[in-house]
């Protein structure tokens, strides 16, 4: 009874119901929920350690920071859904927490692309390269499993668009990036987007503390060419894939485009479907033939299934952990 009991006492409280609205649709720091709620820093650690501790929201760290965001599992996401769902939809105070929250969105975002002012093509790679983004997107979900893709695991998320794209047909989106800038920016696309389904953790790509075979598609978009060893990456991903997922890898083919490597910092100039097979095929992944978008940068995109009949030895159960 207690697993019952513990988050409808935690819910159970005006504040901390506004907090639980907040962290639904996006995640926040201990700051922005200082600046959103207009209340004292000690009272929201107070309310937030108690909704963790009841498994209401989780607490994910990173660098300084730790940020808070609804569970996706368990009694205290449920009963959590069940009270958000009977709050009326014009509840003024819930309202204002909307608004408050969109602007403190907005300024994260503009601090973010401040940090980018000297290299835009850093945060918006597809633009910075005139890559017709919406056809590769469109290419990608075309060559995916249809229907629902389960858990989704998005390796150098940047901005977020790729979550937002696979957002719909996903039961989570956990995206990852090293930057904090990114991270800052895909959390802006959470939130105003309400992607209440995704969330973000600062990683390095080619060393991702998460267990073996927890994602059911694991995707890889225009980020392998930034990677000091593409094939370590490429095994990490495929460690990560559940039996009968699949990987994902969108990127440049080769090209000899050397300014691409001087000016957007690239490591590789492009990787051939060689190149990318061999790490996938060694972890015992099928890859399928590429289908190639665009003609005077050709991307490749890249789908391996992992087999169905091999569960990996030291997979996690379901639910084994938060995302």
């Amino acid at each position: 009874m207690e697993t019952v009991l513990s988050p409808l006492r935690a819910i159970a409280e005006p504040t901390r119901l506004r907090l639980v609205a907040l962290c639904a649709a996006g995640e926040w720091c201990v700051s922005d929920l200082v600046e959103i709620l207009g209340q004292s820093q000690p009272r929201l650690s107070r309310h937030l350690k108690l909704l963790c501790d009841s498994a209401v929201l989780v607490r994910q760290p990173e660098g300084s920071n730790v940020y808070f965001r609804l569970a996706t599992e368990g009694a205290g996401a449920r009963l959590a859904e069940t009270a958000l769902a009977a709050l009326p939809g014009d509840d003024p105070v819930r309202a204002a927490d909307r608004r408050r929250a969109a602007a403190r969105a907005a300024d994260r975002a503009r601090d973010a692309i401040a940090a980018f002012q000297d290299n835009p093509a850093a945060w918006d790679e597809m633009r910075a390269l005139d890559l017709p983004a919406r056809a590769i997107e469109e290419a990608l979900l075309a060559r995916l499993p249809q229907g629902r893709l389960g858990r989704v695991l998005d390796i150098g998320c940047g901005t977020g668009r790729m979550m937002e794209v696979l957002s719909p047909r996903a039961e989570h989106v956990l995206g990852i990036d090293l930057s904090r800038r990114m991270l800052a920016l895909a959390r802006t696309r959470i939130a105003e987007r309400g992607l209440a389904n995704c969330s973000v953790r600062q990683a390095d790509m080619a060393r991702i503390s998460l267990p073996d075979a927890s994602f059911d598609v694991v995707v890889l978009c225009m980020v392998l060419h930034y990677a000091d060893d593409p094939a370590a990456v490429l095994a990490e991903a495929a460690r990560l894939t559940a039996p009968g997922g699949r990987v994902a890898v969108v990127d440049l083919a080769p090209h000899g485009r050397d300014d691409l490597i001087r000016r957007l910092a690239h490591r590789v100039p492009g990787l051939s479907s060689a190149e990318i097979a061999r790490p996938l095929e060694a972890a015992g992944l099928a890859l399928a033939s590429p289908a190639t978008v665009g003609s005077a940068l050709p991307v490749l995109i890249h789908i391996a299934a992992a087999p169905a009949d091999t569960p990996k030895q030291t997979a996690a159960p379901r639910g084994a952990f938060a995302f």
